[in-house]
C-alpha cells in the first residue's frame, strides 16, 4: 500500500478529483496549505504598493492506494494538473505499513 501526496494549484482540485474518481479512487483527503518551491513566491501590487508574496496558496491531496493502482493514480494526477508553467506542484509517494478502518477494524487492503 502507498500514500500519494500531491501539492497542486487550488483551481486544479476539481479537475483532478473528477479524473481520480473516474479511475476508481474512492477516498481523498484535501488540505489547504501554503508554500513555495523554486519560484520563491512572487511580487504583487495592492493599491499602488508593491509587496512580496512568499507563501503561495496550494492544496495537498492525500490518497491511500494499493501498490497495483499507484502508477495509474500518479499518471492521472500529473496529466490533469499539468499546465506546463512553474508552480504546477509535486507528487510524493511513501509506503504505508498498516491501515486500520476504525469503524469495522478492517486492516490493510480491506480498509481501503
Amino acid at each position: 500500500m502507498k500514500l500519494v501526496s500531491a501539492i497542486l494549484r487550488p483551481h486544479q482540485l476539481d479537475d483532478v478529483r473528477e479524473a481520480l474518481s473516474e479511475t476508481g479512487v474512492s477516498g481523498i483527503t484535501v488540505t489547504e496549505v501554503k508554500g513555495f518551491g523554486r519560484q520563491k513566491g512572487h511580487t504583487e501590487m495592492y493599491r499602488g504598493a508593491e509587496y512580496q508574496v512568499d507563501f503561495l496558496p496550494k492544496v495537498k491531496l492525500e490518497i491511500a492506494v494499493a501498490a497495483s493502482e499507484l502508477d495509474s493514480v500518479i499518471e492521472t494526477i500529473a496529466k490533469t494538473a499539468n499546465t506546463g508553467k512553474v508552480g504546477d506542484g509535486k507528487i510524493f509517494v511513501s509506503n504505508l505499513e498498516k491501515v486500520v478502518r476504525i469503524r469495522t477494524g478492517e486492516t490493510n487492503q480491506d480498509a481501503l
